[in-house]
């Protein structure tokens, strides 16, 4: 896409940065492809470039070829939506079954009306896996429930299916940097007096 991009306008055309979703196995190769920074965990995919970059002329406009080429970008970012409102549909039906036990792969397939081979395959193709979509979903709904409700901390781990406070505490602590109990302080509104 940037070799595109220069080659049509005939000047650098650098993103800013690129965000993802979820956590990308070539996160260096995608670095050295986009030449920027890549951001993880942002609430959509998106490559941000400069506002003036996209008023930029192409001086290699070819109307022929931009009618040959338009139907399959089009598929192209059909394809990607459909993976991202994939993603999104196996999170958030995981998060529906985090009521006091971990989902395994057989419950949530069952959700969707699919073989978990076929969730395993889908998965993969949109480029995770149900461990990571898990993993992403408890990690959402903990900072949820720390941030927006008074739920002890044995609770959240209860509600999120962890085994015991403990292993909560630890998976937060990767998660965010912290105890759940401090980053749940460091959320609450300080007050001016």
């Amino acid at each position: 896409m940037r070799s595109l991009a220069r080659h049509g306008s005939g000047t650098a055309v650098n993103p800013l940065r690129a965000e993802y979703v979820q956590q990308r196995s070539n996160l260096r190769q995608i670095e050295r492809s986009l030449g920027c920074d890549i951001v993880m965990g942002a609430p959509r995919n998106v490559i941000v470039f400069r506002a003036e970059d996209a008023t930029k002329t192409f001086i290699t406009r070819n109307a022929e070829l931009l009618d040959l080429l338009t139907p399959q970008f089009e598929e192209q970012l059909r394809q990607y939506k459909e993976e991202d409102s994939f993603l999104e549909l196996v999170r958030r039906t995981i998060q529906d079954k985090l009521t006091g036990h971990r989902p395994s792969i057989d419950a949530i397939s069952r959700a969707l009306h699919m073989g978990p081979r076929t969730l395993q395959r889908r998965l993969q193709d949109s480029g995770s896996s149900f461990q990571r979509v898990l993993y992403e979903a408890r990690h959402l709904m903990a900072r949820y429930y720390l941030s927006n409700s008074a739920l002890e901390l044995n609770e959240a781990a209860y509600l999120l299916g962890f085994e015991d406070p403990n292993s909560f505490g630890r998976a937060f602590r990767n998660w965010e940097g912290m105890p759940p109990s401090d980053w749940r302080e460091a959320q609450r509104p300080t007050k001016v007096m």
